[in-house]
């Protein structure tokens, strides 16, 4: 398998087309941040595109994608961080068919596998850290 490459579909008589690899790993992150237990997808494994890009968050960080060398399949790792007293295995399997079901349908590549790292748990969730955040400012106003 060859890394981190454009996907080009065969060609028709309008023209080519070609998916670049971090359209393919910015699909993988965006459907496993969907997965109820994943709190964020961790920098595990370097991402294409930079995080102060246009100031959006990066779905590529944690997120790599090989493609196969004659065929339209690709293989996924994700490197993520679950939520404390979530089912790590169960969460898993989620992210895997989640991600593997979501590439497919958007890309029309056949996902041969996608292995789920887990590279850490958070006691917090985002939400769960500008509440505390919001709490301790209101608690310090209140003096």
């Amino acid at each position: 398998m060859s890394a981190m490459q454009d996907m080009e579909f065969e060609a028709t008589d309008l023209g080519r087309i070609q998916i670049a690899d971090e359209v393919i790993q910015i699909i993988a992150g965006i459907a496993a941040s969907e997965v109820v237990g994943v709190v964020e997808l961790s920098g595990g494994f370097a991402g294409g595109i930079t995080e102060s890009l246009l100031g959006r968050k990066n779905f590529t960080r944690g997120v790599r994608v090989q493609f196969g060398e004659a065929d339209r399949t690709c293989t996924i790792e994700l490197a993520v961080v679950l939520q404390f007293g979530v089912n790590i295995p169960s969460v898993s399997l989620a992210v895997q068919e989640h991600v593997k079901r979501t590439v497919e349908s958007m890309t029309g590549l056949d996902v041969t596998a996608v292995h789920v790292h887990v590279a850490g748990i958070s006691l917090h969730t985002e939400k769960d850290k500008g509440k505390e955040t919001q709490e301790l400012a209101a608690d310090k106003r209140a003096r």
